[in-house]
């Protein structure tokens, strides 16, 4: 079926059954609520021939379409547009629903807007998942009014298909262009301060004002007649091709929710960013997964296509409902690397206990490579601690609920006895945050 009576032909008839109601009692009224219905119907025909009418030069009367890109970004706001064409001679009133995944929970995508003849009207908007894997668009539902407005007539136009929603390659590229235009404190970045030269010598430059002193060759100076201004200086660039690995835990204690995305999708989301920064500044980004058997497994390189083979593990990833094993990690980062390099491990640790049961691993990576433990701050915690008390059971609360949140500080500090480090974090934070404790890494000459 695709006629439809709209509220006004409803609220018509609602006033012309209470018209003759009232002529039951006032005789006199009777012949004009008679024309009134006569009226009535010959306007409800009218607007549905304008509706069902030839539009101008054969075209459909109404023509609608939904653009979107062939993949969504996982914890990101993605655009998405659909255009509403009038072909038909007069304006008309529209009613747009997309039909969206199931996914999104939403029953709000519905859209009004009034469009003129041979216009085109674009509606915008914006869907956030919250989950990687393929989600089913169904068509787009336009229901066109004439002024008249008394039926509606319904367009649909078969726009089914599957989207894969990826992690998130928006912030990535959000990252990457703040990176190459050095703007990256714009969202949190640090700039840290260069300790030392531990870095590659390229080539030797005139000294320019402004130029570190020590680093002055003095040997290929005293080789050049003339004054001061024959002065020459090392030029040194960041050291390259270091090997910078995420290792990713998929145990249960990744599947825990913080604002609609899990700890997982988290942690591949700033893998993705960093990975790329790592690849932006001439180092290698491999990864490793890892739950209670080993998962996938990508060696460190920065070869074209490398970013996109990145993305497609990272995509298939699920967390598992077991314990990570923490020597299978170990051994696998054993085998597979052989160079020192820096080992971002995601993971999440809730006790103290927990976190020693794991210790000898930490302490055996640490041995061999340069290993960052990340793992995350409660913030649904936080908030319940910063709220005020109101009752004595609330007291009582906050005081267990504080205990937990020292034992995550009490973990930082286990780590950093050992001499590992580590990175305590809330989960919106963590791309921020581990892209400053990687820059900082380079710049102290870690790696």
């Amino acid at each position: 079926m695709t006629l439809f009576l709209t509220p006004r032909f409803f609220l018509a008839v609602a006033l012309l059954a209470t018209g003759f109601v009232v002529a039951f009692f006032l005789p006199w009224l009777l012949g004009p609520m008679q024309i009134a219905l006569g009226v009535f119907v010959v306007l409800a025909l009218l607007d549905a021939l304008l509706l069902y009418s030839p539009a101008k030069n054969n075209a459909p009367p109404v023509f609608g379409r939904r653009v979107m890109g062939d993949k969504l970004a996982n914890g990101s706001d993605n655009e998405l547009q659909i255009y509403v064409e009038n072909n038909y001679r007069f304006s008309i009133q529209t009613e747009t629903i997309d039909e969206i995944p199931h996914q999104f929970q939403r029953r709000d995508v519905l859209f009004r807007a009034t469009v003129k003849p041979g216009e085109t009207q674009v509606i915008n908007y914006q869907l956030r998942p919250t989950k990687r894997g393929e989600y089913e668009f169904g068509s787009v539902n336009i229901f066109a009014a004439s002024p008249l407005g008394l039926v509606r007539r319904r367009f649909r136009f078969d726009q089914g298909r599957t989207v894969p929603v990826y992690p998130s390659f928006l912030q990535m590229r959000q990252y990457e262009l703040l990176a190459i235009h050095n703007r990256l404190t714009e969202v949190g970045v640090k700039r840290v301060r260069r300790v030392g030269h531990s870095m590659e010598f390229e080539q030797i430059r005139p000294y320019v004002p402004g130029d570190d002193p020590r680093s002055i060759n003095w040997k290929a100076t005293a080789r050049r007649t003339g004054t001061s201004d024959t002065l020459v200086i090392n030029h040194f660039q960041d050291e390259r091709a270091q090997q910078v690995y995420c290792l990713i835990d998929k145990g249960r204690v990744m599947r825990m929710p913080f604002d609609g995305l899990s700890l997982l999708d988290y942690a591949i989301n700033a893998t993705l960013v960093v990975s790329n920064i790592a690849l932006l500044k001439h180092d290698k980004a491999g990864l490793i997964t890892f739950s209670n058997r080993p998962g996938a497994t990508l060696a460190a390189d920065r070869r074209p296509g490398h970013l996109l083979k990145l993305l497609e593990i990272l995509y298939r990833q699920k967390t598992k409902y077991l314990e990570t094993d923490f020597e299978l990690l170990y051994a696998t980062v054993r085998a597979r690397i052989k160079q020192r390099s820096l080992l971002v491990l995601f993971t999440n640790f809730e006790t103290l206990h927990g976190m020693q049961r794991q210790l000898p691993y930490l302490r055996r990576l640490a041995k061999d490579h340069l290993l960052l433990v990340i793992f995350f701050e409660n913030t649904e915690l936080r908030e319940y601690l910063d709220a005020p008390a109101a009752t004595t059971e609330d007291v009582y609360n906050q005081t267990i609920a504080e205990k937990f949140a020292q034992e995550k500080r009490q973990i930082v500090l286990e780590l950093q006895r050992y001499g590992i480090y580590s990175l305590l974090t809330a989960p919106k934070d963590l791309t921020v945050n581990t892209i400053n404790k990687y820059l900082e890494f380079k710049a102290r000459g870690m790696i």
